[in-house]
């Protein structure tokens, strides 16, 4: 990807979150309508235009924090713009992409997607596209959005991600990287470990250990033997916060003195950055890549609008440490980090 492609992207997501960020906090339902008054936030009526029907469709694990925000920003947005919105998720791609079908039987009048397997999902969305339902893409799928037709995309581009994660790793002295892919398959997690290798540019090697999320016993006694197996591991990267917890654990499981850091944040992982059990993470914003999506629908079916004039709109990557936590650490008590 060109450089100066990158810097419109930076760019880009540099207008969309100034523009947000001026967005009350408030309390919603799955449904949108009126937001309740919330203690610490502002609260107020919704828009007066049309009510519309917003399908958001991901690949989400039932009960994973990081999916929970991308949720509640997707039901901020719902509240504010007068949309039902429909979320269901599904981390089998064959069951996504029938909730996206059954999205278009419905008649909805937009649709979020993410595409994690684009390949799978492809069908689903000309389906999509043919029916007449706007369609745009959040989270995963940022090499493959555009030619899908996707008209939108909101996230992270992933080899970027990880590229800077193996620049910092480098710069922090690793050897040999622990990868751990808790979803085979998905584009956006192979894209992290390879953006990974490149970065550390041959100062170490990087070895991926695939896992099943669905079943994290299964994630924390794999982990846990790996480390034992091999103790030259100094350095483990996890892709998902839940994930850098488990490694956490299996990390003192197995005596191992391999340092922790992740992909993504939640509330549980702030604590952990406080205390050093994990150094840092690489945050993309699942908060506003929820909000964004239905809020960028809601634009284009009142006025038809595109946030991001036909580019990706970036909402990460940003590292998170000790030096920045705290001013962290007060959002995710919220639940909007």
């Amino acid at each position: 990807m060109r450089t100066h492609q990158r810097r419109n992207r930076v760019l880009t997501a540099a207008v969309a979150l100034t523009a947000t960020s001026v967005v009350a906090l408030t309390g919603c339902s799955s449904t949108g309508g009126k937001p309740a008054d919330s203690g610490g936030g502002v609260s107020g009526g919704h828009v007066d235009t049309p009510r519309y029907t917003v399908a958001m469709i991901t690949h989400g694990v039932p009960g994973n924090a990081f999916w929970d925000l991308v949720q509640k920003g997707a039901e901020t947005a719902a509240a504010k713009d007068n949309i039902d919105l429909k979320y269901s998720a599904d981390p089998q791609a064959p069951n996504q992409a029938n909730l996206v079908q059954t999205a278009i039987d419905s008649k909805v009048d937009g649709i979020a997607v993410t595409l994690a397997k684009p390949d799978a999902m492809a069908p689903a969305v000309a389906a999509a596209r043919q029916a007449g339902i706007p369609v745009v893409g959040l989270n995963s799928g940022f090499d493959q959005w555009k030619a899908m037709g996707v008209q939108q995309f909101f996230g992270q581009d992933e080899n970027i991600a990880g590229e800077a994660a193996g620049k910092r790793l480098a710069g922090e002295g690793a050897k040999k990287v622990l990868c751990i892919v808790h979803e085979q398959g998905n584009v956006s997690l192979e894209a992290r470990c390879s953006g990974v290798e490149k970065g550390m540019g041959g100062s170490g090697s990087v070895e991926r250990l695939n896992v099943n999320s669905a079943d994290m016993p299964s994630v924390n006694a794999a982990l846990t033997a790996k480390l034992q197996q091999d103790p030259s591991i100094d350095h483990i990267i996890a892709l998902d916060a839940s994930i850098a917890q488990t490694a956490v654990e299996a990390k003192q499981a197995a005596n191992s003195n391999a340092a922790v850091a992740t992909f993504d944040t939640n509330a549980a992982l702030v604590d952990l950055i406080k205390g050093g059990q994990v150094e840092w993470a690489v945050d993309q914003q699942p908060y506003l890549q929820g909000y964004l999506a239905v809020d960028s629908l809601w634009l284009y079916l009142t006025n038809g609008n595109t946030i991001g004039g036909g580019s990706a709109v970036l909402t990460g990557p940003a590292f998170i440490d000790k030096s920045n936590i705290d001013a962290v650490a007060k959002y995710a008590k919220a639940g909007t980090r």
